[in-house]
């Protein structure tokens, strides 16, 4: 196998990596919610985006890798993958400020997520009266110390290295 094959093996394993890794991620925080019955805030379901968009690109990058396309495709599509990891990153900092008091979340911070309000649509009405979303600057929980946002720090830290990685290494 010559170093060019190597390399296309080499970022699409880490392009696969990453999509599963990023899926598993945002996953999680679903099943939390819908399973949990853990209510997201704002913040939360705003930190999801970079993962839901990251998914995609990295499919992509695995394929463009797999196909054998010119190497500089799968090598930018993983680089965007660090940069959405980056700018879940700041979010998930920010987030994590605002639950520490550290400074002011959005005037706005609620949600419209209606997890674990009522199991049939005829309660439904009556479920969101009872029900007031979580304030962002309130950790819904916190597991070894950290709340989600605190594990989203984390997770997208060390998905934006492994993406800067792959992007950065050349044939």
């Amino acid at each position: 196998m010559t170093s060019t094959h190597g390399s296309a093996r080499f970022h699409m394993m880490t392009a696969l990596f990453l999509a599963v890794a990023m899926a598993v991620v945002v996953g999680t925080a679903l099943g939390f919610e819908h399973i949990g019955g853990f209510i997201p805030c704002k913040l939360c379901l705003e930190e999801r985006i970079p993962y839901y968009t990251g998914v995609p690109v990295a499919l992509l990058a695995a394929i463009a890798a797999g196909m054998k396309m010119p190497a500089w495709i799968a090598r930018l599509l993983l680089a965007v993958v660090g940069l959405l990891m980056t700018v879940g990153l700041v979010m998930a900092v920010y987030h994590s400020g605002v639950e520490w008091h550290w400074w002011a979340g959005p005037a706005d911070c609620s949600t419209s997520a209606t997890s674990g309000l009522a199991s049939n649509a005829g309660d439904l009405l009556g479920a969101l009266d009872s029900v007031t979303p979580p304030a962002c600057d309130q950790a819904a929980g916190r597991f070894l110390g950290l709340s989600f946002a605190g594990w989203n720090v984390i997770s997208s830290l060390i998905l934006a290295a492994v993406a800067y990685r792959a992007a950065l290494r050349k044939a």
